[in-house]
């Protein structure tokens, strides 16, 4: 899993580790020359050539490690920039019930911090492994080369000390993993929670929502200083470890020395590879636990791939005509309504269907109103529209034909969609207007904002159209009536309004029913309504029940044939509705 990040950058991966490599052994030959300085002088000989040997080793050196520092450095920065454009694109193109099925937050980690600790396991820690490894097999043989008992002394202090870390580097391992999930949980919390920070202090609630937030912080907290407490053991065993081994080489070399089996000269070279045995330990066992962290963020990331992704196919066109045969006629315009939901069933995964059987039609100009108690179905019906949902039996025709028959770029062109909570994007008025329609002119902004009454405020702030929308210069109201114009700025087949104007006033509340029956007049509306308010004019307004369609009529229809409808009107209380027994 994590070669998989790493195999489409084979090529510098091979040329780190081999400046890598070129680096070690340039390390391992410094005792060598070392020993070369000191038997020169031993036996009176000339020092230029083993000092310019040394002046040599450092040179070059400090090129070829300055070198595989840029060149893997860089490599893990592309590995992460890669899997980040992987995770955003991967988390834009699935299907909406997959993407709010995890905090936000969760899924923000997973951009930010997982990729982090990926770029030193999918880059760095593979070359510092295969070179720790060569560098520390390359070390114990010039050391046999020298003298082969003290190598004995060496080998038995480094198997106990690895034998030692392979037991510790699970638990390490683990408990760096359970940290990082903790961190993932953490976030998604205080998305939700800066999200609804009005709500958290009203509700005064922050001493407790802070308690919640930072016990994943304390949990991640106390897992890290678990593997913290487990590293140190480790590392204090293996400085032990090679401490003991020098130690006892200075014993056991003097003795041999004293003995004439052992020049002086192999001995400091001896020692010089001994106290360079921590370099390839630490190096091996840093990139052991930066790799064993680095796959456990990989899986994390790759757990992405799992998600469910939009499809775009659609059903094969029928062969062209024949050669010789007439040209098919201009297409003409499609007659019948623009939208239809024949027989519909669907719902959220295991769980009950959340509408049955609908049978709607969306005619191609007028608006419809879908009303009904909450729970009824009427946002999984756009849900269903836009295509954010499955059917699970019946379809959805589009124009007369199937959705099937259309991708769902080419059904969501026709459509514009004004969602419940009217989230906006961060960034500036103009940025959120101009999201479906980047190409729309300054003319076209002014007739939107007319539209919704917002051309007095937006051009009475200091930056106009690019205000950011994240000041508190812009109430709630006006983000509506932004999300409203975006939506208008389209000039959609089909305007889709999810309760649009729960927010407005009065006054702003009835131009933007103007700037809807204008809408009406020349494409398709179709709103669901919790205020009934706001559909008492619609050409047709349907009831939902428990998912079904109960009924379906104007305003006066309804009131006179349909009890829920009359209840819906009592529980409101519109002013001026005239009862049942007074039509």
């Amino acid at each position: 899993m994590l070669w998989s990040f790493a195999r489409p950058h084979t090529g510098t991966l091979v040329l780190g580790l081999v400046l890598g490599l070129v680096g070690s052994a340039l390390g391992l030959a410094s005792p060598m020359v070392t020993k070369w300085v000191l038997d020169a002088l031993d036996s009176g000989g000339s020092l230029l050539g083993p000092i310019l040997a040394l002046l040599a080793l450092l040179v070059v050196g400090a090129v070829i490690t300055r070198w595989q520092w840029v060149t893997l450095g860089a490599l893990g920065e592309r590995v992460v920039l890669e899997a980040r454009e992987s995770l955003v694109r991967r988390f834009l193109r699935a299907v909406v019930p997959a993407v709010t099925r995890h905090p936000t937050g969760e899924l923000v980690t997973r951009v930010t911090s997982d990729t982090v600790l990926l770029r030193e396991a999918a880059t760095s820690s593979v070359v510092g492994l295969i070179n720790g490894a060569v560098m520390l097999v390359g070390t114990l043989v010039l050391m046999g080369v020298l003298d082969l008992p003290l190598l004995g002394v060496t080998a038995a202090a480094v198997a106990v000390v690895f034998a030692l870390f392979a037991l510790l580097m699970p638990a390490i391992a683990r408990a760096q993993e359970q940290a990082q999930d903790q961190i993932g949980r953490l976030g998604g919390v205080l998305e939700g929670t800066l999200r609804a920070i009005r709500t958290v202090k009203v509700g005064r609630a922050e001493e407790r929502q802070g308690d919640r937030l930072l016990s994943h912080a304390r949990a991640s907290a106390d897992h890290g200083v678990r593997a913290v407490r487990a590293e140190a053991t480790a590392w204090t065993i293996a400085w032990s470890g090679v401490q003991l081994a020098i130690i006892l080489i200075l014993g056991v070399g003097a003795w041999r020395v004293s003995a004439g089996q052992l020049e002086v000269s192999s001995l400091i070279a001896f020692l010089l590879y001994a106290f360079g045995l921590m370099d390839p330990i630490t190096e091996l066992s840093q990139n052991v636990t930066a790799l064993q962290s680095g796959i456990a963020a990989a899986e994390r990331i790759r757990a992405v791939d799992a998600m469910e992704v939009e499809a775009e196919t659609v059903t094969p066109e029928p062969a062209g005509p024949p050669a010789g045969a007439a040209a098919p006629k201009a297409p003409q315009a499609p007659e019948g309504p623009v939208l239809e939901l024949r027989g519909v069933t669907a719902g959220y995964g295991e769980a009950e269907p959340a509408v049955r059987g609908v049978d709607l039609v969306v005619p191609r100009r007028g608006h419809l109103a879908i009303v009904g108690p909450s729970g009824a179905g009427k946002t999984t019906l756009f849900s269903l529209v836009l295509g954010f949902l499955e059917p699970r039996d019946g379809a959805l025709y589009l124009d007369g034909r199937p959705y099937q028959e259309h991708t769902l770029d080419a059904i969501r062109a026709r459509l514009a969609y004004v969602e419940q909570d009217t989230p906006v994007l961060p960034g500036t008025i103009r940025e959120n207007l101009l999201l479906a329609h980047p190409d729309a002119t300054d003319d076209e902004l002014a007739r939107v904002l007319a539209a919704v009454r917002l051309d007095g405020k937006i051009s009475a702030l200091d930056d106009g159209l690019d205000t950011p929308l994240s000041t508190t210069q812009i109430s709630g109201g006006e983000r509506q009536r932004v999300a409203l114009a975006r939506a208008l700025l389209r000039t959609p087949d089909v305007l889709l309004l999810d309760e649009a104007t729960a927010q407005l006033d009065g006054l702003t509340e009835a131009a933007v029913q103007a700037c809807v029956r204008e809408r009406a007049a020349v494409g398709a509306v179709v709103t669901v309504a919790h205020r009934l308010s706001t559909v008492v004019d619609a050409d047709s307004i349907a009831v939902l029940e428990h998912g079904r369609v109960r009924a379906q009529g104007t305003h006066e229809e309804l009131l006179a044939t349909d009890e829920l409808y009359r209840e819906l009107v009592a529980a409101l209380r519109l002013a001026g509705t005239p009862s049942p027994a007074a039509s």
